[in-house]
């Protein structure tokens, strides 16, 4: 008892898919950026 639920209209639950779906199709193309890390021994820094 208490407990509230939110109904969620069918056009915003396919307006979150599609923009999860284009999300993937974007890293996919575009994977994110690998943060910079410390050179280990032996090993030049590359920079991008």
């Amino acid at each position: 008892m208490g407990e509230i639920v939110r109904l969620i209209p069918k056009p915003e639950l396919e307006r979150a898919r599609l923009i999860a779906e284009a999300r993937a199709i974007y890293d996919s193309i575009f994977p994110p950026a690998v943060p910079d890390r410390a050179p280990q021994d032996g090993e030049e820094r590359v920079k991008t």
